[in-house]
């Protein structure tokens, strides 16, 4: 079973998604158009919401850090949801931190760079209430993103989301309860003696005791890695020089059993975790201030409705299964469409070096010849390597010429031999 086929009449309102066989026959005999590529979309001329018959459906999400599962579904009499859609989004919350750190570095550099000093204005900066960082923004952001479009794609009338809570603190340590729990991992211990005691007093590389030991991070502060007492451990000087700032599979390559007993010994990731917990609220009022109904679930019934509808752990099945729900009912043929947050560019006309001074500049307009970068488009070729018609994401110049890179190989062509069939918007698109 292949992915539903999104519908709208001739007056743009959504109706229900059909089959791709049906779909096909209608545009055959000129009856719709193509509305959009990415979720494929068709327009009828011939065809108003008033004589059409609409049935309930809802968007369900299962919000993640790095990926959100979403699936749109027709809901029964009998409260039985039918899958119609599946969406895998990635979001970009990683890169926009690396970005912003980036700049942060360079803008630094600059101001402090033979200048004359200045007072630091960090200090009378203001947020407003429920102010994120843009990395955690971007992902209520493009949720809600897509949310809107597929109300604008199907006749949605409620929201499901699961607003998960994760304990961050019983992640760390599953069997941790009473008095432990309310006084934490440090309790009665300094960082270092806490550190001691968890390794043995040795040396967690080499093994080595009575030796000088430091505090080591074993994911390095310069990849990201916390202060936290799940990235330390205790090394010795020699170790702890050798390792440097390579990550531990790196620094570990050709001791596979040393790795998995080192990793046992450090506690669950967090930052995920923390991703989720900090965006959760976020995101339920963004999807509040719709208007439509939002229904919320806990993890805790999502996994048990996977459970006995026995269903495999994926975001897009997660989402299917979330909130109060007598049966699902979906293919496990159906194709999932895999949406990447790929941004739109950047302001920025002018590359720079690693020390942020100029090295070339881009072109000062964005779409040269009414093409811009990674619009979708057919291109029609007549010399060169590569002769005929090829279809894929252009990359213009400012002379008029549009390469497309294909599997292996690039294709080049002028911009006055283009079709543009989709502007890009931000979103990279692929079926899985």
């Amino acid at each position: 079973m292949t992915v539903k086929v999104f519908v709208l009449d001739k007056d743009h309102k959504p109706l229900m998604p059909t089959t791709p066989a049906r779909a096909r026959r209608i545009l055959k005999k000129g009856r719709a158009r193509v509305h959009r590529l990415h979720p494929f979309t068709i327009r009828l001329v011939d065809r108003t919401l008033a004589d059409s018959k609409v049935q309930s459906v809802l968007v369900k999400i299962d919000p993640g850090s790095k990926e959100t599962g979403i699936a749109v579904v027709r809901e029964d009499e009998n409260k039985a949801h039918h899958a119609l859609f599946f969406i895998n989004l990635k979001h970009r919350g990683v890169s926009i931190r690396d970005a912003l750190l980036s700049r942060r570095a360079l803008r630094r550099g600059r101001r402090s760079r033979n200048l004359r000093y200045r007072a630091k204005r960090f200090n009378n900066r203001r947020r407003p209430e429920g102010w994120l960082p843009p990395s955690l923004q971007h992902r209520v952001n493009t949720t809600l993103s897509w949310v809107n479009r597929l109300r604008r794609l199907a006749p949605v009338i409620g929201l499901v989301q699961e607003l998960v809570k994760f304990d961050t603190h019983q992640m760390q340590k599953a069997d941790i309860a009473g008095v432990e729990y309310q006084q934490g991992e440090l309790a009665g211990y300094e960082l270092k003696e806490c550190l001691l005691e968890k390794f043995g007093r040795k040396c967690v590389y080499c093994g080595k005791s009575g030796v000088p030991l430091n505090i080591e991070h074993i994911v390095p502060k310069a990849k990201g890695g916390s202060n936290r007492v799940s990235n330390l451990a205790i090394a010795c000087v020699q170790c702890n020089q050798k390792k440097g700032a390579r990550p531990l599979e790196e620094f570990l390559k050709g001791k596979p059993a040393l790795l998995t007993r080192i990793r046992k010994q450090l506690k669950s990731p967090l930052k995920d975790a923390a991703s989720v917990n900090a965006t959760r609220w976020a995101l339920f009022r963004q999807l509040k201030a719709t208007g439509l109904s939002v229904q919320t679930g806990s993890g805790a019934q999502t996994k048990f409705n996977r459970h006995v509808f026995d269903i495999p752990k994926e975001h897009w099945l997660d989402a299917l299964c979330v909130g109060c729900v007598n049966a699902v009912n979906y293919c496990p043929d159906m194709r999932v469409l895999s949406v990447t947050c790929t941004g739109r560019g950047q302001y920025k006309r002018t590359r720079t070096d690693r020390y942020g001074f100029p090295v070339c500049y881009f072109m000062r307009q964005k779409r040269p010849h009414g093409v811009g970068t990674g619009d979708y488009v057919q291109i029609k070729v007549s010399k060169g390597k590569h002769p005929g018609i090829w279809n894929g994401n252009a990359y213009p110049s400012a002379d008029g010429s549009v390469v497309l890179l294909m599997p292996g190989f690039r294709v080049k062509g002028q911009a006055k031999n283009c079709r543009v069939l989709a502007r890009s918007d931000g979103y990279g698109y692929a079926f899985a």
